[in-house]
């Protein structure tokens, strides 16, 4: 069938054709249109623009970047790990903390000490014993308070005692005296020298240098350093090592304590060194030039300066078997002789004598022992 033709020569199924071109451009143009608005949202929630690099050399597809070493002109970046997509499948997660195993030391070290420091404060650094910081450093004399700033310690791996080896030193004589076993000297991989071949009685001499260093895990022994004298109101005789602080004594009367006892300073904590079997004491936070107070009502045995490393010390008899020592003071505020009744300053908080940093010794003695004073002050 022939298509109809107006007089014009127009036909009319050309004019449907273009209508039904047009109307098929506007579709798809309305489809693309749609897509670039769906594409748009897709980019902007999922932030993909950020995850784009701001600079992208076309150069280098054949091959890695060289990265050239950081310069002040360029400087380097370290690139952000972009956190991959959620999937269902299993990724590995990065893990901001590693666990590096504690290996057992086996070597003797060395500590420098500083201001500050304590006997105390050192080992807990070293995970050891106050016992096995002072036994293992003999030129102390057992005495914690002969700590001074840059004095070298000998730092031991383990808990007991290191030996400077003498002429007399034997397997047998060194288990016996420190009250270990043999084979834990012998087998103790830190002394670097095969001991097994020693007989019990031969002089380890024979197989390691006089004064070179052993270390006896597990050692302990009993304390050489000089105990404090009882310093009593009635004793007339005078301590030839005491210091000017000592009283002449033999005084009658006076104040008498309770029994019961006041923390001596305000602050009430332990700073340094605490209460063990080679420190028979506490020493308390005090600052420079705090009030220090009587812990119970006595009468003043020794005031002023100690030779054996407390410094500025007072001491009180509280007449009933008690006696309390005040050391490191900056000040003492009281003289020989006097009674002095519980909470009455008797001096002021300071770091005098053999101290690293400002803190208030605090001894008790009761007939002649000294227990821990901790038990004793109200808590």
């Amino acid at each position: 069938m022939s298509s109809h033709t107006d007089r014009h020569g127009f036909r009319f199924s050309d004019l449907i054709a273009e209508s039904f071109q047009s109307s098929v451009q506007r579709t798809v143009i309305h489809i693309i249109f749609v897509a670039i608005a769906i594409v748009a949202v897709i980019v902007v929630q999922a932030d993909l623009l950020g995850k784009i690099p701001t600079a992208f050399n076309w150069g280098t597809l054949g091959g890695p970047t060289q990265v050239p070493p950081p310069t002040a002109a360029s400087p380097l970046v370290i690139a952000s790990i972009a956190t991959p997509a959620t999937s269902n499948e299993l990724s590995r997660q990065t893990d901001s903390h590693t666990n590096i195993p504690t290996r057992p030391r086996t070597d003797i070290s060395t500590y420098t000490v500083q201001g500050g420091d304590s006997f105390t404060g050192i080992a807990a650094k070293f995970n050891l014993t106050l016992e096995t910081l002072v036994f293992s450093n003999p030129y102390l004399n057992d005495d914690v308070h002969s700590l001074r700033p840059n004095q070298q310690l000998l730092i031991a791996p383990v808990n007991g005692v290191i030996r400077y080896v003498q002429k007399a030193d034997s397997l047998e004589s060194l288990a016996k005296f420190y009250k270990v076993d043999i084979d834990s000297i012998v087998n103790w991989p830190g002394n670097k020298t095969d001991l097994s071949t020693l007989k019990p009685t031969e002089p380890i001499v024979s197989k390691m240098a006089e004064n070179s260093l052993l270390m006896i895990p597990g050692g302990t022994r009993g304390i050489v350093g000089r105990p404090v004298v009882t310093i009593s109101k009635q004793t007339r005789y005078v301590i030839s090592d005491a210091g000017p602080g000592q009283c002449s004594g033999g005084y009658s009367g006076g104040a008498v304590g309770s029994g019961t006892f006041a923390w001596p300073v305000s602050t009430r904590s332990v700073s340094g060194n605490n209460y063990t079997s080679v420190h028979l004491a506490v020493d308390l936070a005090a600052a420079m030039g705090q009030a220090i107070f009587a812990a119970d009502s006595g009468v003043v045995t020794f005031a002023g300066w100690s030779n054996w490393g407390y410094g500025n010390m007072v001491v009180l008899d509280h007449g009933n078997g008690w006696q309390t020592l005040y050391a490191h003071l900056s000040q003492w505020n009281v003289g020989c002789g006097q009674s002095v009744l519980k909470g009455n300053i008797v001096g002021l908080g300071g770091s005098t004598g053999n101290s690293t940093g400002p803190h208030l010794h605090f001894e008790m003695n009761i007939n002649g022992t000294r227990p821990n004073p901790l038990a004793y002050l109200p808590q």
